[in-house]
């Protein structure tokens, strides 16, 4: 794909995703311009003067207001949708900004898009849309719907809608990750809800990584899941404590209301059409009319014996991998190796 002289927009641009990406593209010579768009006035000014190029540019306004989206998409030839309302209590105690952010946030940046000739747009979605069960999962499910029904009229010589999935990323704000940490240095027990409970462990770079391949390989209406390594949490608890040399106990909390005991990042029925590309999976989009009556009639046998792509199926970590794993993150090779990343940015 040819990016040189062409610019970028990314929206929500000022968080962990929209710097990780900027630090790749600024290594390199793809694209004449790069636009950040958020509503956070402060963290723009941060990222500003931390980075220092003309290259970049900044926009402030609202992916609700459709004006704003449309003033920031004029010129642009490549969107990542990233901007969202991310966490889950939040959400469910205030659903209606869920819906106004992710989905009619979502509607405007593909509107304007499509409107102004954007070659390519790539939303960032989630796991907890594979099965929803909380109301950001819910909206986010509905942020992908939109993105694949958008992309059902158009061929792939006009805008192109694609999405990708991942699983909370390691050591990102809220996660457990830095959790144990705290609790480690200030000697306290670390917190576990259930010892056998699972998660995809990705790490920042590698939600840049899947995403850089939707850009590079997403038709219209696709949907790009990575595979990644899964472990217990007692794993990912046992494998900090020996990198800290610390002696800590664990204490088994119980299951929090709403947690699950597994991630899931393809359901069966994405997975009955999924298509294996080594590193990922891609799920082209259901692309079936209205008439729904000769589903009825045919069904999808093969759908009773496969099974969702999930962190208690997946490649499953001991407690030397997951050491592995973490000597890869920028807080543990600060804590750990005394490496301080200048480029890291923990938002």
């Amino acid at each position: 794909m040819q990016i040189q002289n062409k610019t970028l927009l990314i929206t929500g641009g000022t968080g962990s995703f929209g710097n990780a990406v900027m630090q790749r593209f600024l290594k390199t010579d793809h694209f004449k311009e790069i636009r950040i768009f958020s509503r956070d006035e402060k963290k723009q000014d941060d990222m500003r003067k931390r980075l220092n190029d003309p290259k970049v540019k900044f926009y402030i306004g609202d992916v609700r207001d459709y004006r704003s989206v449309e003033h920031a998409v004029m010129g642009v030839d490549y969107i990542f949708h990233a901007a969202a309302l991310k966490q889950v209590p939040s959400c469910e105690f205030f659903p209606l900004e869920a819906v106004k952010t992710n989905i009619l946030g979502t509607d405007n940046v593909l509107t304007a898009a499509e409107r102004h000739g954007v070659k390519r747009v790539v939303v960032l979605s989630t796991d907890k849309a594979a099965y929803p069960i909380n109301a950001m999962g819910m909206s986010k499910a509905l942020m992908e719907k939109l993105a694949i029904a958008k992309s059902r009229n158009l061929d792939d010589s006009k805008t192109i809608f694609c999405a990708t999935r991942y699983g909370n990323v390691m050591a990102s704000r809220g996660s457990v990750i830095p959790l144990f940490v705290d609790q480690i240095k200030a000697g306290k027990p670390l917190t576990i809800t259930d010892p056998n409970m699972t998660r995809f462990m990705m790490t920042l770079e590698d939600a840049v990584d899947l995403v850089l391949f939707a850009f590079e390989h997403g038709k219209q209406g696709d949907l790009f899941v990575q595979k990644a390594p899964g472990a217990t949490v007692e794993t990912l608890a046992k494998a900090l404590k020996e990198l800290y040399q610390s002696d800590v106990s664990i204490n088994i909390i119980g299951t929090r209301h709403g947690e699950k005991l597994y991630e899931t990042l393809v359901n069966k029925e994405d997975m009955v059409k999924a298509e294996d590309l080594g590193e990922y999976y891609r799920i082209p989009a259901d692309n079936r009319d209205l008439n729904y009556e000769q589903y009825f009639t045919e069904g999808e046998v093969e759908k009773n014996y496969i099974d969702e792509y999930h962190s208690h199926n997946t490649h499953r970590l001991d407690v030397e991998g997951m050491k592995e794993l973490l000597k890869k993150l920028p807080l543990i090779r600060e804590d750990i190796l005394g490496e301080k990343d200048v480029n890291h940015y923990p938002g």
